[in-house]
Parts: structure tokens; C-alpha cells; sequence
């Protein structure tokens, strides 16, 4: 056979194989180098993975470990696919991706508004959950800035019912008050208070006006600013395995800056007791000193750790000679901070004795990242030394994430 006819062949042969071949499945490997077990949810860049399987961004995968077995996956607000993964010291996990269409995941992560309830943004994973007040609240005059934290003892999905089970029982305990039966109206309170554990947690968490657990602030000659409650709100990712809000706050004045907006972005993981808090200023014309941290009561001054990255409590809770257990609350600063340290009130107020705080310089037009996050002693951290090595892990983590490599 003449050599030009051999090429021809393969000229035509070459035409017949598409340019981007797709394949029938994309493999993830998340290798751990830490000689500790990992288990935390990684993220893939989705459109490389729907470009390797060449079918259109949005089409049904499905996502299996190395058992075979189908696993819960999302994706993100900013086009990331989230596995949860775990793996091994010094070991590899394996995921396969196909197209295909998925059986219904569990979710695990999820929040939304509640104008029922002043307004209230609330969110939770399998963990904890967490609020924070809105402008319903605002407007009544109570002061209530910082974040709130509800314990669970329960992997289920809890504040729904929370929420419903409290506010839909409100008139008729009125009316039994109203009735003069107030015996049994105590007896309906108790019994479906969301301050009271009826087997699966409770808010006992004192916030008031304070940072709560883990609200950024900015400093001025005067002390820390504390932020009211927020103005607009826009959940970006709602489960099954990340919860994402971006919260603007209203206007306010710092020295000669007269319009100074706060934002913030906030995401919760599956597993995690720790959320990412990214949080930038806008109309700020120089550097300015900024504070997040966690409130200090008055019933514990003394059960706080500062790291020069983090800052660690164990919170007594609202009434610790009856409740007899701790919340466990903390910031970290994966990126750093300037010190970290306690900032006491001269005269305690409402049972807040102070804050425990990370400092850091905020240059204008940033977007500083941090984590702050709780646990519970009737959970899964039963003591402050436990709580202290989670919260040590978690900054190590952050700071050497797992290996994510697609074939």
C-alpha cells in the first residue's frame, strides 16, 4: 500500500473520533496527607466534570463511592460539585461520576427566613443550628445583635418544627393565661418551649446585645460597634450538604465615613461544628480596626482559651445551676490576626461580662475570612478539652485541605 493512501486512512479515521471525547464516568480522588482521619465535604470544579463526561452543564449525575454505593452530592451558587468525603491517614478516597439520573438525597444542610418570627435567618446541619435577627426584630427596640446558636443532639432536621411547634402554641397559652389557668398554661409552655430540651436540644443561648457566637465588628475610640440586625438577605445554596446566606447590614457611620456597609457570606457544611464567615466593608476610605469573637457571661469568666488564632469558651448557658451542661463556642483565624485577647466591660450588663475576641487590621475593600462555630456538651464534644483539640484540628484542616485530583 502506497504511504499516501496509508495516510489518507488515518486522516479519515481521525475525522471519525469526536475532538473532545466524552467519557462514561469522571473519577475523583481526594488522597489525605495528614496522619490524622479526615471526613469533610471537598468541592470539584463542576463544569470540568460535565465537560469530561461532554453532556450540558445542569444534566443528571450521579455520584458513587468506591463500595459502589450512590452518595448526596450538590451543586453550588458558584458552580462547585460537594462530596462528602472520608478518608483514611495518609489514605485515598474514591468517587465514580456518570450521567445519569440520581435517587432522592437526603438533606442534611438547609435554612431559610422565618417572618413568623421576627424575621429571623436560621439555618442548621446535622450539628448545630444557628439564627441571626432581621429588621422585624430591629423594629420592635430589642437589642439582640450577635449570632445565635441552637443545640442539637439530633442529626435530623430540627428548627422547622422548632418554630412551628413554639409559635403555634403562643395563643393558646394566652388564652389559658387569660382564662386564669395559669397552671395549665405553664403546663403548655413546657411542654413546647424551644428553651426546654424535649430529647433532640434547645435555645438556651444568650445573646442579647453582644457579639453572640462568632459576629464581626468594627472598632472605634469608643469600643466594638456592635451590628443591629440585617437589611437584605439572599440564600445562595440551601442543601443537601451546604447552606449559604449573603446578609447586607444598614448604613452606618465610622470617623469621617458617613455611608459604611456591612456585608457578610455565610456557609455551613454537612458534619461541621465550624461556619465560614467571609465578611467585606464597604465605604471605608483607610484601614480600620475589626474585632470577631464570642460573648463572655457572667456566670464563666474563666473557662476561655486564646491561641494566637483562635479564641475557645465554654458558655455556661442561660441558667447553668438548672441546665447543668455547656455550649462550646468558637473563632478561628486560618489567615491570621493581629492578637487575640479579652475585652471586658468595665460594668456587665445583662449577664455579659465581655467578649473574647481575634483583632485584625481591615483594609479597605477586603474580604476577610474566618470561622466561628459551637458544639454541645450533651452532643458530640462532651468537654472543654475535647472542644479545644476540634477546634485546633479544624484550623490544621483549613490549612492543609485535602487533594482533589479528577480523571
Amino acid at each position: 500500500m502506497k504511504i499516501s493512501r496509508i495516510y489518507s486512512i488515518l486522516a479519515f479515521a481521525a475525522l471519525l473520533v469526536p475532538i473532545n471525547a466524552s467519557a462514561e464516568n469522571v473519577t475523583v480522588t481526594v488522597t489525605n496527607s495528614d496522619n490524622v482521619q479526615r471526613q469533610e465535604v471537598i468541592c470539584v470544579d463542576a463544569q470540568d466534570v460535565y465537560s469530561k463526561l461532554g453532556i450540558n452543564q445542569g444534566e443528571g449525575i450521579i455520584v458513587k463511592n468506591a463500595l459502589g454505593q450512590e452518595v448526596t452530592y450538590q451543586i453550588t451558587h458558584d458552580g462547585q460539585l460537594l462530596i462528602e468525603a472520608a478518608v483514611r491517614p495518609k489514605g485515598t478516597a474514591e468517587f465514580t461520576i456518570q450521567q445519569g439520573t440520581p435517587k432522592e438525597m437526603k438533606v442534611f444542610v438547609c435554612g431559610k427566613m422565618y417572618p413568623e418570627r421576627v424575621d429571623d435567618v436560621a439555618w442548621e446541619n446535622d450539628r448545630t443550628a444557628y439564627r441571626l435577627y432581621g429588621p422585624a426584630l430591629q423594629r420592635t427596640g430589642e437589642r439582640a445583635f450577635g449570632i445565635d446558636v441552637w443545640c442539637k443532639n439530633t442529626p435530623d432536621l430540627e428548627v422547622d418544627k422548632r418554630y412551628h411547634t413554639e409559635l403555634s402554641n403562643h395563643a393558646k397559652i394566652e388564652e389559658l393565661k387569660a382564662a386564669g389557668k395559669d397552671d395549665e398554661a405553664f403546663d403548655v409552655e413546657v411542654a413546647t418551649t424551644y428553651h426546654f430540651d424535649h430529647g433532640y436540644g434547645l435555645d438556651c443561648y444568650k445573646v442579647g446585645p453582644s457579639l453572640g457566637c462568632g459576629t464581626p465588628a468594627l472598632v472605634d475610640d469608643n469600643g466594638i460597634i456592635y451590628p443591629y440586625c440585617y437589611n437584605k438577605y439572599e440564600i445562595l445554596d440551601n442543601g443537601p450538604l451546604r447552606f449559604t446566606v449573603q446578609l447586607e447590614y444598614n448604613p452606618f457611620t465610622y470617623g469621617s465615613d458617613e455611608n459604611v456597609i456591612e456585608h457578610r457570606l455565610i456557609s455551613l457544611d454537612k458534619g461541621s461544628n465550624f461556619n465560614k464567615m467571609t465578611v467585606w466593608f464597604e465605604g471605608l476610605s483607610k484601614p480600620a480596626d475589626m474585632v470577631a469573637g464570642v460573648v463572655i457571661h457572667t456566670e464563666d469568666t474563666e473557662s476561655v482559651a486564646y491561641g494566637d488564632d483562635y479564641v475557645v469558651y465554654a458558655d455556661p448557658t442561660e441558667v447553668p445551676e438548672k441546665q447543668n451542661f455547656q455550649i462550646y463556642v468558637g473563632v478561628l483565624f486560618p489567615n491570621g490576626v493581629k492578637e487575640t485577647k479579652g475585652i471586658m466591660l468595665d460594668t456587665p450588663e445583662n449577664g455579659i461580662a465581655g467578649h473574647g475576641v481575634g483583632m485584625i487590621t481591615y483594609q479597605p475593600n477586603e474580604k476577610y475570612t474566618y470561622y466561628f462555630g459551637s458544639a454541645w456538651s450533651k452532643n458530640d464534644v462532651r468537654t472543654f478539652n475535647e472542644w479545644k483539640l476540634r477546634s485546633t484540628e479544624t484550623l490544621s484542616a483549613l490549612r492543609q485541605p485535602l487533594k482533589v485530583e479528577i480523571k
